[in-house]
């Protein structure tokens, strides 16, 4: 960033208002997690970054450079208050620019910031207000803290649109760029020429496909999306892929395969990979499966990003009926209450016992065998929730079966 950008165009804060900055900061500093919920909404509330919106990686960078722009601004302010905050410079701000490039988003509008701007001044001149009843000291410390954070935003924005040119510049012409807007276009419903789409990503687009979303929490952790990889391939009895890499944090995934390996099979796989978590969408044939198995995939990782799920290897087929009940979280916890009664905080073996006895056709003897215990034992756990539930669960088995797996999304943590 050029010294030009750095020049301080209003003059330095009387001590009073400096000691002001400096305290107001600090008391916001501490309130951080109480503003940044609701600067993150501001941030992406433009119909065009719903893209980033919707999805819990772009999402989740999109948060953590606003929380770490918001820090910066106000650690700034508790060292030298009132004056130009220097460049950002945060991994956050590369990270952010990465993850845009790959995924073909123009950032060009400083919009965005201006919202989170207004948002963090409501605020900020909410707590302005309640420190000095002195109007020309309130006058001068509204005038200095408003420069600065204009300030901020002005060279954040600056700040950012360089390191996506830089970004393009590395990436130009690169596989990878041009595998994903190949990608895009069949995700968007385009029409490509399937023998030209084929060729352009080195992958068959007849036949059956599972679309597959990896992605880890840290960066610390990205060295770890291609063995993640490399394993679910392998369950899904496939020796190729296509891989997309959908920002610094994530992977895209299309197998050619006809049927998802159960959960049990993808964990064993991925057992040395704890960090990692996968969403598989259900197979689906030709190029319309393409986009639909990927959709599946984008839901179901969605889903657990709604649930606040640390649920680490979800199927959609397993979670369709769930991702629909769940639009509304609020609603899906009554929901889960209201079908399940006293069952609800009972013992997580009652639960399991439930959905082992559905998946396995009801039947009691092999539910038994599954979980390595007695058939008696079974009998009398399923009398047990009869009596915990509101209605017999043969009376309500889909409505009970679709509460159970929700709350098992909702209250996993590994």
């Amino acid at each position: 960033m050029s010294m030009t950008r750095l020049t301080q165009l209003w003059p330095d804060p009387s001590e009073s208002v400096a000691r002001l900055i400096r305290d107001l900061a600090k008391d916001l500093l501490a309130r951080l997690d109480e503003v940044i919920i609701e600067l993150t909404a501001a941030s992406t509330e433009d119909p065009r970054y719903q893209m980033i919106a919707d999805d819990p990686v772009l999402a989740d960078a999109d948060a953590q450079l606003v929380a770490s722009l918001i820090k910066h601004w106000l650690t700034s302010n508790i060292a030298n208050p009132g004056r130009r905050v220097p460049p950002f410079g945060g991994s956050e701000m590369r990270t952010y620019a990465r993850d845009v490039v790959l995924r073909g988003i123009v950032i060009d509008d400083i919009g965005a910031w201006r919202r989170v701007e207004r948002v963090f001044w409501k605020w900020w001149l909410t707590a302005c207000f309640t420190v000095t009843d002195d109007l020309e000291e309130l006058r001068e410390l509204c005038e200095v803290s408003g420069n600065t954070l204009t300030a901020l935003s002005d060279d954040a924005m600056a700040e950012l649109v360089e390191y996506v040119q830089q970004t393009r510049t590395e990436l130009a012409g690169g596989s990878q760029l041009q595998r994903y807007a190949t990608v895009e276009l069949l995700l968007q419903g385009a029409e490509v020429a399937t023998a030209r789409a084929e060729e352009q990503l080195g992958y068959a687009l007849t036949g059956s496909h599972i679309g597959v979303v990896i992605w880890v929490e840290s960066e610390d952790d990205v060295v770890l999306l291609e063995r993640a990889a490399e394993q679910v391939m392998c369950s899904c009895g496939a020796d190729r892929r296509l891989t997309v890499v959908a920002g610094t944090t994530a992977m895209w995934l299309w197998i050619p395969a006809a049927a998802t390996p159960p959960p049990a099979v993808l964990a064993d796989r991925l057992r040395g990979l704890r960090r990692v978590r996968v969403a598989l969408g259900r197979p689906a044939k030709s190029v319309a499966g393409f986009r639909r198995t990927h959709l599946d995939a984008a839901a179901a990782q969605r889903l657990l990003a709604r649930l606040d799920s640390a649920l680490p290897i979800v199927r959609y087929e397993d979670v369709q009926l769930v991702d629909l009940l769940s639009a509304d979280v609020t609603a899906a916890d009554r929901f889960v209450a209201d079908v399940l009664g006293e069952l609800l905080d009972a013992s997580p073996v009652l639960h399991q016992t439930v959905l082992t006895y559905v998946e396995e056709g009801l039947n009691r003897t092999s539910t038994a065998e599954r979980l390595y215990t007695h058939r008696n034992t079974i009998d009398r756990r399923l009398a047990r929730v009869d009596e915990l539930l509101p209605k017999p669960f043969g009376h309500n088995p889909t409505e009970v079966t679709a509460a159970l797996t929700l709350l098992r999304v909702r209250r996993s943590s590994t």
